[in-house]
């Protein structure tokens, strides 16, 4: 990526190049899910998610909220929820950028502890956040599953 690299707030406008993005990492084309998730963002805080684009294009976005009374949390805390960067683009801190933009954010918003969770079997993404200074936490992911078959 040898163009200038624009890191903003999501917008409509964004939605088109976030579901390309997804695609391209996901090989699954979903506008409409993506537009749910934008909108949803937008909402909650219009300055708090972020796109990274690079010579007009979606290279990369960050999606997170503040949230408190959830998991015995109370005090406000920022949750980072989906993070992605174009495959072709990786290595070059565009990750790092959005995630600096993100906690600036949460900082600015009174925040003083910021959450995500990772997959077991996503060890690049879990190297990313180690990273950015994330450690593990005291609060367990449990799930249950539903789908048809599963005796319960």
């Amino acid at each position: 990526m040898h163009e200038e690299l624009d890191i903003h707030p999501i917008d409509e406008l964004a939605v088109s190049g976030i579901a390309a993005l997804d695609e391209k990492i996901s090989g699954t084309y979903s506008p409409e899910v993506w537009e749910q998730r934008v909108m949803y963002y937008i909402r909650r805080d219009p300055e708090g998610s972020f796109v990274a684009e690079s010579a007009g294009e979606v290279v990369g976005f960050i999606f997170g909220e503040v949230r408190s009374g959830e998991f015995g949390l109370e005090q406000p805390t920022g949750w980072v929820e989906v993070v992605a960067v174009d495959p072709d683009c990786q290595g070059q801190a565009i990750g790092r950028r959005l995630a600096e933009a993100m906690l600036g954010r949460f900082r600015e918003l009174g925040v003083a502890r910021v959450n995500t969770l990772v997959s077991e079997q996503r060890e690049g993404l879990t190297q990313f956040f180690t990273s950015l200074g994330f450690e593990n936490s005291d609060l367990r992911s449990l799930t249950l599953d539903l789908s048809p078959g599963q005796s319960r």
